[in-house]
């Protein structure tokens, strides 16, 4: 029951990602770990950036092709 636990977070992880749905928590967990004296953002700060950095302040997408 466990591994099939860790294969559904995972799974889920992977299909938010390919849909432009970053992960709040685990950029949580890694900024208390690597970077515990800076601010963490809110959850409505973090969605903002994530998507400002996807589609870009100016109205063009910032992709690779």
């Amino acid at each position: 029951m466990r591994d099939y636990r860790r294969y559904s977070s995972f799974l889920t992880r992977a299909a938010r990602l390919m849909v432009g749905l970053p992960d709040y928590d685990l950029y949580v967990l890694h900024r208390r770990i690597h970077h515990p004296d800076e601010p963490i953002m809110s959850r409505q700060e973090f969605f903002r950036e994530r998507q400002e950095n996807r589609y870009g302040g100016n109205g063009k997408l910032n992709r690779c092709c």
